[in-house]
């Protein structure tokens, strides 16, 4: 019977002119990556076969280096940690103050107070002091505070203290995000999204992609605050779990060893760990220079590029654009090439070196570009597009950032998103412009909850990281949507979740975690998908409904699921809200053991049910195997309290044997006849 797993591995991108490009990851790139790299597939027909004229959204053609990048080094945006609605400070205490020196408004501080209380309360399970926590929240709100109004209507959209209305949530976001709110136009970007109301979605999510990358907490590689999914199937992820503890973590205590005894792999490892915040270390500029300059010392040329880069960011130094040059070229005359990424935006800009020289920049790209590295493709993209030492060609631009697309490369993303809204040189396309928007605001400051949600389940704080989940799952992030919706099945036994008047109902909790599902569902989660299939098929939490557990079967075999494979099969043998046709499910249990091999024994067990029911329709075996779900539902259930049973193995294993005498009998039968085509069955007297 059926039982119970956006962006998935990247592809090429074809240019209307040129071969696939190659995406070339390298192994270092790939590692520090915490996400799984965009889904980017295009065909000829969404290019533009030309582009006439300027498009009213490019810069002036042969524009200044001025014009370089729409994002500036220079004037780094405000932090939006700190901003009034940012509950980071209050998870951080060695956060600033989102207000600085000057004193709290009665708003401000009711706000504090109500979080603040929420998260105590949440943590320590006590409904009473929530739902007084979530009364102080309401008063700020009611005073026009913009994070509490944000903060109530995440409550009110999960039906916490309070009757769950997505209406009246939807409202206080858009009251939020009016007045500057980033965490509300994140969630209501992610409901226009799912409404499909496209216009709307990619105007709040360019804004947010801008501001992500932008912000001081995000470096030019993939996102620093990694998404750590808590589960694998239906189990704890104990393995992701091990690698996330940060500095008290076994790997990074033994790494830390190493590099103190001189091992310079273990060094430049620390310093990736540090400059990234990787693997639950806290980021730290500091720590990094030191760790990257020991290992330099050692003659790690990995180390010099790294140097380079953070004296040309000022990251945790003064920054020093002679120093970053010095570095860079060190790295490259090393067959670094990434570095000649670095030199080439340094001559791009004149810092560092005597002027300003957009020819030697190009060269500079160009072997970046030449040894597949993503940056490299990125810049020679932007000198295209803006037409900045080369002549303008945006079909070129665009197969460049295809290129850092498929590397994971944000700003490449956001460029070409920017590319599918305006219609330039690819053919407009706002579902698209959204997808990818979307991928890039994710990586903004705002995701750093997800790091604090995963400390709080480390520590056993599973009711914080409840409440920390559920609100990064309020703004779309599917790991989010899908670590909650875990914890409330998991640990559904434990006064966590909060409901409507106190604790949750097991209904309240059943249908929480089933609309977390179908959310991490609709965003490619495949085991969100099947999970959802087993709630319609068996009734959990949801009304039984075999024809919509189907759908969803049917959306996680979309994703090569083997499980949901092997489900269709079985509803397609016993008619369950699919049509009853013996040959559909014999091609389902075959395609479930070609994606899964360990799938072979219960395919196997299907395939001989298949037979039976083929060969012996009607009979006592045919009887005997549809009786089984109803007398033990749940497989692991029938295991443990049938197949492992002394005795009862002992008759299984008589059936077994029955079954297969009968199967041989039934093949000499048919053997036979094939011989002898023309004699009867019978001999005659």
């Amino acid at each position: 019977m059926p039982r119970s797993t956006v962006p998935p591995v990247s592809r090429p991108c074809p240019s209307p002119n040129s071969q696939p490009p190659d995406p070339g990851v390298d192994a270092e790139q790939a590692a520090i990556s915490s996400v799984r790299p965009f889904v980017l597939v295009l065909s000829r027909d969404d290019f533009l076969k030309e582009t006439a004229g300027a498009h009213p959204s490019l810069p002036s053609a042969d524009a200044d280096a001025d014009e370089w990048d729409d994002f500036d080094d220079e004037s780094p945006a405000t932090d939006p940690l700190l901003s009034p609605s940012s509950w980071v400070p209050l998870l951080d205490p060695t956060s600033a103050s989102p207000s600085g020196d000057e004193p709290d408004s009665p708003s401000d501080a009711l706000f504090v107070a109500g979080v603040r209380a929420m998260l105590s309360a949440a943590s320590a399970g006590d409904d009473a002091a929530f739902a007084t926590a979530a009364a102080q929240i309401e008063a700020a709100a009611t005073g026009g505070h913009p994070g509490a109004q944000s903060a109530l209507a995440f409550l009110s959209g999960a039906g916490m203290t309070r009757p769950a209305s997505r209406s009246r949530a939807f409202l206080l976001h858009k009251f939020a995000a009016d007045a500057g709110d980033l965490q509300s136009k994140m969630a209501l970007a992610y409901s226009y999204f799912r409404q499909e109301m496209y216009e709307e979605a990619v105007t709040l999510y360019a804004e947010l992609a801008e501001a992500a990358l932008t912000s001081s907490l995000i470096s030019k590689e993939p996102p620093v605050i990694e998404p750590v999914r808590l589960h694998s199937g239906t189990e704890e992820n104990k393995e992701a779990l091990r690698k996330s503890r940060g500095e008290d973590g076994e790997d990074f205590q033994i790494t830390e060893y190493q590099a103190q005894r001189g091992n310079t792999v273990a060094m430049h490892k620390l310093g990736l760990l540090y400059y990234y915040g990787l693997r639950g270390v806290r980021r730290d500029y500091g720590k990094a220079y030191n760790w990257f300059s020991k290992a330099v010392e050692k003659g790690d040329t990995r180390a010099m590029e790294l140097l380079g880069e953070i004296y040309a960011r000022g990251a945790g130094v003064e920054r020093n654009y002679t120093e970053a040059y010095k570095w860079l070229t060190l790295a490259a005359k090393q067959q670094q090439y990434s570095a000649y990424n670095g030199l080439g935006y340094l001559y791009v800009k004149g810092y560092g070196v005597e002027k300003k020289n957009l020819t030697k920049a190009k060269e500079f790209f160009e072997i970046a570009a030449e040894h597949k590295e993503h940056g490299g493709y990125y810049n020679l993209g932007v000198l295209y597009l803006k037409g900045i030492g080369v002549k303008r060609d945006v079909m070129t631009a665009c197969n460049f950032f295809l290129r850092a697309v498929n590397a994971g490369q944000p700003k490449a993303i956001y460029q070409v998103a920017k590319l599918f809204q305006k219609g330039v040189g690819l053919k407009r396309n706002l579902h698209m412009a959204a997808v990818m928007y979307k991928s890039v605001a994710e990586r903004g400051p705002w995701s750093s909850l997800s790091r604090w949600a995963l400390e709080s389940y480390l520590k056993g704080d599973i009711g914080k990281a409840l409440l920390l989940y559920s609100r990064m799952a309020d703004l779309g992030y599917e790991v989010a949507q899908s670590n909650a919706a875990w914890i409330l099945d998991r640990y559904g036994e434990e006064s966590i979740c909060m409901g409507e008047s106190g604790f949750c109902t097991d209904m309240e909790r059943h249908l929480r975690a089933h609309a977390l599902w179908w959310q991490a569902s609709e965003q490619g989660n495949e085991h969100a998908a099947l999970l959802i299939g087993d709630a319609y098929y068996y009734g959990r939490g949801v009304g039984r409904d075999f024809e919509r557990a189907a759908e969803a079967y049917m959306h996680a075999q979309s994703q090569s699921n083997a499980q949901a494979m092997f489900n269709l099969g079985y509803m397609h043998e016993h008619g369950h809200g699919l049509p009853l046709d013996l040959h559909l499910a014999k091609r389902y249990y075959d395609q479930a053991v070609e994606v899964d091999p360990a799938a072979k024994l219960p395919v196997m067990l299907a395939l001989t049910s298949l037979w039976i029911r083929k060969n012996y329709a009607g009979s006592f075996l045919v009887h005997f195997i549809d009786s089984l779900p109803e007398v033990y539902p749940v497989v692991e259930e029938w295991v443990e309290d049938v197949l492992m049973d002394e005795g009862n193995a002992t008759i299984l294993t008589l059936f077994a044997c029955l079954v297969t005498v009968l199967y041989l009998r039934e093949r000499q039968r048919r053997q036979v006849a094939a011989a002898n085509p023309q004699q009867p069955d019978v001999a005659p007297n």
